[in-house]
């Protein structure tokens, strides 16, 4: 079973004599509709096999969240119970201008990367927690944990195996399915100001 994210952006009209309510612009399905889990542990912690440091984790639902927002989250509470659904949290416009995106992982991958030799070169083919044929090759047992120093590399067959640390650029691409998202919160930025502009998600499996 996979994971999928749900969530909404959120802006607020500045006020000079109260603090404004927050209002509902987006439902984060009609932007993006992926399931990519790199991105989701380099924004938010969760899936984070590629371990990053996540920008906004576990954070929950913002107190002074949207009205739209309050009420579909309490319908999801009522469905499924506060277990139905995890990793509620929310980052700003401000914040996500604010990313290095070269910034890497941690660590190395949990996965090891799999290519093939191509005319033009390793071509990735995949990557996986678990593999058989590199398992019995470096005697890696079912269930076992091990760490791969960076850059470490096996060719088995015609597959190469290897160990990669991410950037966050890799985990989030410049031209990927979180674009629209982000043009969204631009263009509202533009209007309303970077730390009146946020996404709130949430997960289930």
């Amino acid at each position: 079973m996979g994971t999928d994210i749900s969530g909404f952006l959120e802006y607020r009209a500045p006020q000079d004599d109260q603090e404004p309510p927050w209002r509902t612009a987006h439902d984060l399905g009609s932007l993006y509709g992926g399931r990519d889990y790199d991105a989701f542990g380099c924004l938010f912690g969760v899936r984070n096999y590629a371990n990053f440091r996540p920008l906004a984790a576990c954070r929950g639902l913002p107190a002074d969240t949207s009205a739209t927002v309050s009420a579909r989250f309490a319908q999801l509470t009522e469905w499924y119970g506060e277990d139905g659904f995890h990793g509620t949290t929310w980052i700003t416009w401000a914040e996500v201008k604010a990313v290095d995106w070269d910034e890497r992982a941690e660590k190395p991958d949990s996965r090891i990367h799999e290519y093939r030799q191509t005319s033009n070169g390793l071509r990735m083919t995949g990557k996986a927690s678990w593999s058989p044929a590199f398992a019995e090759a470096v005697g890696l047992q079912r269930g076992e944990d091990r760490e791969w120093p960076e850059g470490s590399e096996w060719l088995i067959g015609e597959t190469v195996y290897r160990s990669v640390t991410l950037r966050r650029r890799d985990a989030v691409t410049e031209t990927g399915e979180w674009q629209s998202v982000w043009d969204a919160m631009e263009t509202l930025a533009a209007q309303h100001g970077d730390d009146n502009v946020r996404l709130v998600v949430w997960f289930d499996d």
